[in-house]
């Protein structure tokens, strides 16, 4: 069964166009093909003690069919160092082709 991974980045001050593309041509040269959903950032809520806090993400989607949690692990280590985050969501899902 495949599985999708999806990475969702903040789009911030420091973020730019060539931190995507440079993410977009590392994970197309691992797994064979990417797709970014980039033109419309969406937007994410959340409340923290009192107040919402609000995020402009960019969402990156690998298909795979097999998953190294180790290597996923560093990658995303990696990507919250190098976009100074505290944390970066990466999730994974199984998926049936129809």
């Amino acid at each position: 069964m495949p599985y999708l991974i999806e990475i969702l980045l903040p789009v911030t001050k420091t973020f730019e166009r060539k931190t995507l593309d440079a993410i977009r041509g590392e994970l197309t040269e691992a797994f064979g093909g990417v797709t970014t959903h980039a033109h419309a950032p969406a937007e994410g809520l959340w409340k923290e003690g009192g107040d919402t806090e609000r995020d402009r993400i960019v969402v990156v989607e690998v298909m795979t069919e097999e998953v190294d949690r180790s290597w996923w692990a560093d990658y995303r280590k990696r990507l919250e160092k190098q976009l100074s985050q505290e944390e970066i969501v990466v999730r994974l899902t199984h998926f049936h082709r129809l």
